[in-house]
């Protein structure tokens, strides 16, 4: 027996995909065109160049290519590496692990550095692996920046610098699919050789997109890889891309809604939006204390500002409470994924939120708990999410700098329709 179709929007707080905003919808709804004509590359080469401003690089080259995420990982692995080559990879989470299994079954040689899920990569044990390595046999060093499995966000910058305390030549890669366009990102000042990001998550896009920025060390590395695969060539892609076109025909809608999710968060500035999603995850982490709930994040330095990980008491099924919330109360939650699959359930707070988008969430979710026989007290996580974001809003009600003030006035890349 079907459900009954529920009034008003599902409340969508997985951790990808996320909430489409109207404006990208509306930007999307195009009619076909030739993507060979001379107008076409208007669109495509502010692309090329405006992307860069999300990864934060000025040195590196943007592809994006018609995938998911996985994808994008394939296409940064495949391009730069060869069938035998080692790379080495910390595995905390359920993505990591399918990072790394997708590297095995293109032919690499994959040392995997098993670390306790509910943290993250360790500098320490990279840094002591890459010393270990007289003779630079491993060609790279795959990192995902936050774990959607765990709530879990790496330090990308202590992982660089534990690469150059070894003095070794290992290129970075790094998986930013539920980073990037949410949490800040710093490609050249980490100097990160290959980052991925996919459509559906920071970018506020249904899935489809998989996007790589590579810097021009990869781009060298490139010449000589032999795992390169036809569909995903960078060779076709550098080659194309350069007059504003692709080789093969692109999806013409998610282009034009890239181009109006990046006039977004030009609009609102990406500082901002990264601020935005601190405040809404220390809502949601306040909730969670409220609530007398623990994340699956071990410390507060694990912390992900994109998705927060909750632990249910050992009595209770995880995935109960995400069924209950969307059966009940039209509300989408994340599941618990491998070893974590029920003791878990996950709020993804990431994309086009606001926060009383959040406390909607934060109530479904106490309603679901009590309903499975979870005790919490109703309305406890949502006043500890609406004190904190209150205070915030008070804190910020203050007259601008005149920095603060010259910002407001230039937008980033902003480009009209």
């Amino acid at each position: 027996m079907s459900q009954p179709r529920m009034p008003g929007r599902n409340f969508l707080f997985v951790p990808g995909p996320t909430n489409v905003p109207d404006r990208v919808m509306r930007a999307m709804m195009v009619a076909m065109e030739d993507h060979r004509s001379s107008k076409f590359p208007e669109l495509t080469l502010w692309l090329f160049q405006e992307m860069k401003k999300v990864f934060k690089t000025e040195k590196g080259q943007v592809f994006i290519f018609p995938s998911s995420g996985t994808g994008a990982w394939e296409a940064a692995l495949s391009n730069t590496l060869s069938r035998g080559d080692k790379v080495l990879v910390p595995r905390f989470g359920q993505f990591s692990h399918l990072w790394i299994d997708l590297a095995q079954r293109i032919g690499l040689d994959v040392l995997i550095q098993d670390e306790e899920w509910g943290t993250g990569a360790s500098p320490e044990h990279i840094e002591e692996a890459l010393r270990a390595d007289r003779t630079h046999s491993i060609k790279a060093v795959l990192v995902v920046h936050n774990e959607t499995a765990t709530g879990v966000t790496s330090d990308i910058g202590a992982v660089r610098r534990a690469i150059d305390a070894a003095r070794h030549p290992a290129m970075l890669y790094v998986d930013g699919v539920s980073s990037i366009a949410s949490i800040d990102f710093r490609m050249d000042d980490w100097q990160v050789d290959l980052a991925i990001t996919g459509s559906q998550k920071g970018l506020m896009l249904p899935a489809g997109l998989g996007i790589v920025c590579a810097s021009p060390k990869a781009l060298a590395a490139h010449k000589s890889a032999s795992c390169t695969h036809a569909y995903f060539d960078f060779s076709d892609h550098i080659k194309a891309n350069a007059t504003g076109y692709f080789p093969y025909t692109p999806s013409l809608p998610m282009l034009y809604g890239l181009r109006e999710s990046l006039n977004i968060l030009f609009e609102e500035r990406l500082s901002r939006v990264f601020e935005r999603h601190q405040v809404l995850a220390d809502g949601v982490r306040a909730a969670a204390k409220a609530w007398g709930l623990r994340l699956c994040a071990k410390e507060p330095k694990w912390y992900s500002n994109t998705v927060s990980a909750v632990m249910v008491p050992p009595n209770i099924n995880g995935a109960e409470v995400i069924d209950v919330a969307f059966r009940r109360y039209n509300l989408a939650l994340g599941a618990g994924l491998a070893q974590l699959a029920g003791k878990l359930f996950r709020i993804g707070h990431l994309g086009d939120l606001n926060d009383l988008m959040v406390l909607g969430a934060l109530a479904g979710a106490e309603m679901a708990m009590r309903d499975v026989g979870i005790d919490v007290q109703l309305g406890s996580g949502v006043a500890a999410a609406q004190a904190h974001f209150r205070a915030t809003v008070m804190a910020k009600e203050r007259k601008p700098t005149e920095e603060e003030r010259f910002a407001e006035t230039h937008p980033e890349g902003v480009v009209n329709a």
